[in-house]
């Protein structure tokens, strides 16, 4: 399973978790990360990468198909595949239920994760790790805006923590992009952002290659502050 779908097929948490699966994997639809036609997991694959019932599951499913975002195709060859939106991810809808103290919650948890990741990968990123985070930026020069941005990022914030050898810091990268990566990524997606993201990327990976722990965690925290600042900004425009 490539990074995308590591972090789109994470477990989701506990509570209302119908709407979480639809959020998650509607979400992922609107950003590009889940792409059009492309087929998902059989459903019990999909339940168990989730973290929930084969009930729940298609209790969320129906609901995918309902908006449209979402097709089931019986007989052979059949299952559910993915009609892209015809509008955007709707950041603004996903803002209006968070309030300002929630997102800046939010941002200060992931961004502890992000820079504890970063200021690891430090000391502990081997040559082939630095080499990688090195490809993902040029892929994301040549990208331009769009789907494939969003999914190349993804993977550029598992690759940093994957650096950092810890398996636990790891993981709560991903469930961390699962929740509020797709916010993230919509802040990130402005066109008067894409300098300073692109500079902030490039900084992070010199800062790991040259072993600047502290460096490499204020540019990590940096990263998600400003994202979060945005969104801030954002909701309370709403």
């Amino acid at each position: 399973m490539d990074s995308a779908r590591l972090v789109v097929f994470a477990p989701v948490d506990n509570t209302a978790r119908v709407h979480a699966v639809v959020r998650r994997l509607g979400d992922a639809i609107a950003l590009g990360l889940l792409a059009d036609g492309e087929q998902l997991p059989s459903e019990t694959d999909l339940a168990g990468h989730l973290g929930v019932s084969t009930v729940t599951l298609r209790e969320a499913l129906m609901a995918l198909r309902q908006q449209g975002l979402i097709e089931t195709r019986r007989g052979r060859g059949g299952g559910s595949f993915v009609r892209a939106p015809v509008r955007p991810f709707d950041l603004a809808g996903r803002l209006r239920p968070l309030a300002a103290e929630e997102l800046r919650d939010l941002g200060d948890h992931y961004a502890a994760i992000a820079g504890a990741a970063a200021r690891l990968a430090a000391l502990r990123s081997l040559p082939g790790d630095v080499d990688r985070l090195r490809r993902s930026l040029a892929e994301m020069d040549e990208a331009g805006p769009g789907p494939r941005l969003c999914r190349l990022d993804g993977r550029f914030h598992l690759e940093v923590a994957a650096a950092s050898q810890s398996v636990r810091l790891t993981r709560e990268e991903v469930r961390l992009q699962a929740d509020i990566g797709p916010l993230i990524l919509a802040a990130h997606a402005r066109p008067e952002a894409a300098a300073r993201i692109r500079a902030e990327h490039a900084a992070l990976v010199e800062a790991i290659a040259r072993g600047e722990d502290g460096r490499a965690r204020d540019v990590a925290e940096s990263h998600v502050a400003n994202a979060v600042e945005h969104l801030i900004e954002r909701r309370l425009a709403l």
